[in-house]
């Protein structure tokens, strides 16, 4: 018996030798970038003698005294598939590597949102079958200090089984370079909804700016653990001041029926994310309830439940029973159908469990998303719901990306920054609206920290302007967060190799999140086409130059105005908004004279200032160009904004 276990043991033994360690953005089906020194590195044994083979290349190394190595390949063309093979005591070999160009792709929820749940995404996806479009998830993470290495993912290629969880900006951006260019495109997407610019930005980086430096050198040194046992507690707290204690199970069993008397209960205005409203800095599970009434008619009819997105998971009930749920898919609209029968006359009641385990939370998204078909006939649900916290969250941390600065350029960032890449497409600023006039400093800080920490120099970065939102249905004679958010981006286009998206016109006046991701993601590739690969192409809209004022009326140039035309008005230009000397705006009409815009309005009698698209939900402003690109919003006048008071506070 003991001889037989001798080889067996011996065999054990030779398969548990330790292969040599990648970090985990190294992969099968990966893409790398092509005509740039490729650096490979890793962790190993100490002193243990590393040989790495790719293509026609190989370098041997020796780990040092922790156990890391690295070394440098020579660039090579595009190309592939190839091989990496990395040997040591054990061997790592990874398959079907492709040379091309990698772009990063960041920022909040409009960069995460993926292709599934943007327009036409069942054609998209059936279509989308294409080895040279590459995709790797960067698993959302926090940390309080600089982590070498992302946690466990997998490269996937473009294809029908898979296309349908990109990044959907990301996706139609690499769908058009890879058409036009004729290379691999492989996404590296880092991006968590809900965040804020700092939070994506090096504690060094902030504390090297004049704008930060002196709320830096006062925040200290973070401890998750310590913070996560404050946020709790505070968590704890805002709910004890809204109910009470939290229930018991024999009474959260009763929540979905039409019998339990919620008449206690507090309520909360939906579709609309909880942190914004009572539960500030919460997780955990929270119930809503909503009660209708119904004619035997309305019964009657076949019934859909329509509920808009929720974040992160649902379990949804009609009268006591379950009609649907959806499992950690914050970004996925839920439409449930109601079986026949289960409709009565007079009253019925809605439940909706949601259980959110980060960032923001709760039922959110368009008003007209939310609503119940019954046939032809859609009875809105927008408004006020009856809730009950059933529990905070499992893991009892309350701790979120933006709890404190730096948190993501930690955990998503830093680790990618030995991966060669061709450039960054970046979508956020919604969560820096209030403080929009900082945004002109912190987001040049944090493109700028970025190219000193990828040491590839000033690598292309471009970026989405904010599209049109109600938001505070803010505006030039109000003001407007969203738009002084819009000029804080434009003025970061003065950094070398920017340059931006403008989408006011795709946006979705009730919804944060417009479905239509095809042009975000094209007008970003007209951006590369032109400014990284010198493609002909036209990829700004019309760009607002100078001034001319004769009495009432005005006249505007415009930098890239071939072809400049008022779409959808029968010629007649909307947007524009005048003010006097008094500061007061009124809107104003145009037309186009000569390649100028003309306004005339008697309300300023002698106008001194002009803005366009100046306006929270800017999608009436249809000045474009002949190549159908939106003219950027701006202002002539350098009066003080609304957000100019508001400072970042080191998180919340």
């Amino acid at each position: 018996m003991k001889n037989l276990l001798l080889p067996v043991l011996l065999f054990a033994g030779i398969t548990t030798i330790a292969q040599p360690r990648l970090p985990e953005i190294f992969g099968d089906n990966m893409v790398l970038q092509r005509e740039r020194a490729l650096t490979i590195w890793g962790w190993a044994g100490k002193n243990e003698k590393i040989t790495v083979s790719f293509h026609d290349q190989k370098q041997t190394t020796k780990a040092d005294k922790q156990g890391k190595w690295s070394v440098e390949l020579s660039p090579e063309v595009a190309g592939g598939p190839f091989e990496l093979v990395v040997s040591g005591k054990g061997e790592r070999r990874i398959k079907n590597i492709l040379l091309g160009d990698v772009w990063l792709c960041s920022g909040q929820s409009n960069m995460e949102w993926n292709v599934r749940s943007s327009n036409n995404a069942e054609q998209v996806i059936a279509g989308s079958a294409n080895d040279r479009i590459r995709h790797f998830a960067v698993a959302k993470t926090i940390s309080d200090k600089p982590l070498d290495n992302v946690k466990a993912a997998a490269w996937e290629i473009a294809g029908p089984a898979t296309t349908g969880n990109f990044t959907a900006v990301g996706y139609f951006f690499a769908k058009t370079l890879e058409k036009e260019l004729g290379v691999p495109v492989g996404l590296v997407h880092s991006s968590w909804g809900g965040t804020d610019v700092e939070t994506w930005t090096s504690r060094e980086a902030l504390a090297d700016s004049k704008e930060f430096h002196d709320l830096m050198t006062g925040l200290p040194k973070l401890n998750l653990d310590s913070l996560a046992a404050k946020k709790n507690a505070e968590a704890a707290a805002v709910v004890t001041q809204l109910q009470g204690k939290l229930p018991d199970a024999a009474t959260v069993a009763r929540f979905p029926s039409v019998e339990f008397d919620q008449r206690s209960w507090p309520e909360m205005q939906l579709p609309e994310l909880w942190e914004t409203q009572q539960l500030k800095n919460f997780d955990g599970v929270v119930w809503f309830r909503k009660t209708i009434q119904l004619t035997k008619e309305q019964a009657a009819q076949a019934a859909t439940l329509l509920l808009g997105t929720i974040d992160d998971s649902d379990d949804t009930y009609v009268n006591g029973k379950k009609v649907g749920a959806t499992m950690n898919s914050y970004n996925v609209e839920r439409r449930y159908v109601i079986p026949a029968g289960l409709l009565k006359e007079g009253v019925n009641v809605i439940a909706i469990r949601v259980e959110d385990t980060g960032g923001g939370g709760g039922v959110y998204g368009g008003a007209d998303r939310l609503q119940l078909t019954l046939g032809d006939q859609h009875l809105p649900l927008a408004g006020k719901w009856a809730l009950q916290v059933e529990r905070l969250a499992a893991t009892a941390t309350s701790v979120g990306p933006n709890s404190y600065p730096s948190l993501l350029y930690n955990g998503m960032i830093h680790p990618l920054l030995k991966f060669p890449i061709k450039g960054a497409i970046w979508y956020q600023g919604e969560n820096n609206a209030g403080r929009a006039a900082q945004y002109a400093t912190a987001f040049p800080v944090m493109i700028n920290d970025w190219r000193k920490g990828w040491e590839e120099g000033n690598f292309p970065f471009y970026f989405v302007q904010l599209s049109s939102f109600i938001a505070g249905d803010g505006d030039s004679r109000k003001g407007s967060a969203w738009a002084e958010l819009r000029e804080a981006q434009t003025q970061t286009l003065v950094l070398p190799q920017t340059g931006m998206a403008v989408t006011i016109d795709v946006g979705e006046r009730n919804d944060i999140h417009p479905r239509n991701k095809q042009d975000v993601g094209y007008r970003l590739a007209l951006q590369a086409l032109k400014k990284t690969y010198g493609k002909g192409v036209v990829a700004d809209g019309p760009v607002f130059s100078n001034m001319e004022i004769d009495g009432n009326e005005v006249r505007l140039g415009f930098a890239n105005a071939d072809g400049l035309m008022a779409k959808g008005s029968d010629g007649v230009v909307l947007g524009f908004d005048v003010a006097g000397a008094d500061r007061k705006f009124y809107p104003v009409t145009g037309k186009i004279e000569n390649g100028k815009v003309v306004l005339q309005g008697d309300a300023a009698q002698k106008p001194v200032a002009v803005r366009y698209a100046w306006a929270d939900d800017a999608g009436k402003a249809n000045l474009f160009n002949g190549a159908g690109l939106p003219a950027q919003p701006f202002r002539t006048d350098h009066w003080e904004g609304i957000t100019e008071k508001n400072k970042y506070q080191g998180g919340n």
